[in-house]
């Protein structure tokens, strides 16, 4: 009896995780995932009270240092239940921002806030940096373990950074560098990169005055319910829009104009039920780049990207349009964009998936659809699994699905892939896709069950990817 009741126990585990992996087989499969998990994703209620903050003795010219005034007025609001802490018409100085549950940062039109250049002004925080945990500067609006809140409006977030306050700090002599200078981040990130691969617990690894690791711009932490609409975000020291192990997160109308180093976009990190819609991104990196943490810190929280929406968004200048990686540790799932138009010469590719040896993670159930591109460089979509140093934690990247790419002024490549042998792209799917001004139709290494249907390349068919 005991053989059989072993014997069905490991039947009755096993049978989860044989069923998980399913390929699509057609477009309406994940356009059905996608209406469901709209439903799913909701907008923050708040309660219909204002607190004005130059009621709580902000000014604003823009010289006038106001983190005292945005810290009283959120923490009165949070204290009495919630509603909308409203900057008006002007521009408020301030340090860091720390949001707290059932408020709504609100910028009415014709306000700023701009952002301290003064490395004192941002407190050490528990955070993320580059996909590693630590402890460093806070992000310029943070918040950890808070729910329902938001940062709404039609005014300015300006992070204030330029060639010499916070990117020079990359090392990068064409953002400022020189060795004249202090500051340069390259001797942290290697020591945190240190820390982590020797499991050193997050909290001990302190960094901030002295170390130049440049923090994100907004970043809701471990926090539930977070909305953002209609702001301007520019000028970010490093990522733009972070938030990082979240439930629930929805942007609509942002737009994102920043052209530093590493000024990502979007970068959900091991976020679940995420949609963001009708924005617009110009950045010095990815426009928009899902995560879930690097290599030891991303597979020991073990938290994947989990159902995204990227819905009716423009992107110009950047590295990728969509992205998945290269911090993709966690692994990423369920990954949908839809209507998203892209065109910039100085756009790399329009889908892009990277990650490395060093990271794996399994990347599955990638759903890129109706995708109008003018221009890009690169590649219209890219595989990669030899993103930085190797190691010995393979990738896996299943399913797939590309359909109604339509593609106008080109690059160098239509599909371009670098994969293991021992792990090939698996379940490529293109259909329908039209791709004009390609320089090599294809370059690819080791793909597995490829499907091209009504596919072309420079007016020519393309029925098939052969290394």
């Amino acid at each position: 009896m005991k053989k059989y009741a072993l014997f069905f126990l490991i039947l009755v585990l096993s049978v989860p995780f044989s069923a998980q992996y399913k390929p699509w087989t057609s477009a309406q499969q994940p356009l059905k995932e996608i209406k469901a998990l709209k439903k799913q994703i909701k907008k923050p209620e708040f309660r219909k009270v204002d607190y004005l903050i130059t009621d709580f003795g902000a000014v604003g010219d823009g010289k006038t240092k106001n983190t005292e005034a945005f810290k009283k007025a959120i923490e009165k609001c949070n204290a009495e239940g919630g509603g909308r802490v409203v900057v008006p018409n002007g521009v408020f100085l301030t340090g860091a921002i720390y949001l707290k549950s059932n408020v709504n940062l609100h910028l009415s039109d014709g306000s700023t806030i701009l952002f301290s250049q003064d490395s004192n002004d941002y407190p050490i925080v528990f955070t993320r940096w580059e996909g590693m945990e630590c402890m460093n500067y806070s992000s310029l609006i943070y918040a950890y373990e808070e729910e329902n809140i938001a940062i709404t409006g039609k005014g300015t977030l300006d992070g204030n950074a330029d060639l010499d306050n916070w990117w020079f700090w990359c090392g990068a002599t064409k953002y400022g560098y020189n060795e004249t200078r202090p500051g340069r981040q390259n001797p942290a990130r290697a020591k945190l990169h240190e820390y982590m691969a020797q499991r050193k617990p997050a909290r001990e690894r302190i960094f901030g005055d002295g170390w130049y690791l440049r923090p994100n711009f907004v970043q809701p932490y471990k926090s539930k319910n977070f909305y953002m609409a209609d702001v301007l975000v520019k000028n970010s020291p490093m990522w733009n829009l972070n938030p990082v192990l979240c439930e629930n997160v929805l942007i609509e109308r942002v737009k994102v104009i920043s052209h530093g180093p590493n000024n990502d976009g979007f970068d959900p990190e091991a976020c679940k039920n995420v949609w963001i819609k009708d924005s617009y991104f110009d950045t010095g990196d990815d426009c928009i780049a899902i995560k879930s943490g690097r290599d030891e810190d991303g597979r020991d929280i073990g938290r994947p990207a989990e159902n995204h929406i990227i819905e009716n968004c423009e992107m110009k200048d950047g590295h990728g349009g969509v992205v998945i990686g290269s911090e993709i540790a966690g692994g990423a799932k369920n990954i949908y964009a839809i209507g998203n138009v892209m065109d910039s010469k100085n756009l790399d590719r329009a889908l892009r998936i990277k990650t490395s040896s060093s990271r794996g993670g399994i990347i599955e159930n990638v759903f890129f659809y109706n995708t109008k591109v003018g221009a890009y460089k690169e590649a219209a979509v890219r595989f990669n699994m030899h993103y930085e140093k190797p190691g010995n934690h393979i990738p896996t990247m299943r399913n797939i699905w590309v359909e109604n790419l339509t593609v106008d002024k080109g690059g160098k490549y239509a599909v371009f892939s670098d994969a293991y042998e021992t792990s090939p792209v698996t379940d490529f799917t293109m259909i329908n896709s039209t791709m004009n001004g390609i320089e090599i139709p294809y370059k690819v290494d080791y793909m597995k069950n490829v499907t091209l249907k009504n596919v072309t390349v420079n007016g020519k068919p393309l029925t098939d990817l052969k290394p």
